[in-house]
């Protein structure tokens, strides 16, 4: 994992100190965790999609 420091979750909004970096967004460990788990007909599962969907839709404003 990357170790980084203050950064808001795109998933959970909180400010998370460990996870990942995906263009110029960033996903806690726990959310990262959680997304992986997840199984398709969970009902989180469209959340996540969403979630990370704005990562796109903000990169290519």
């Amino acid at each position: 994992m990357e170790e980084t420091t203050g950064n808001s979750c795109i998933i959970c909004g909180h400010e998370k100190e460990q996870g990942i970096r995906i263009i110029d967004e960033f996903i806690c460990e726990t959310c990262e965790v959680e997304m992986v788990r997840t199984e398709v007909q969970d009902a989180k599962y469209p959340f996540f999609i969403h979630q990370l969907k704005r990562i796109w839709m903000q990169n290519n404003a």
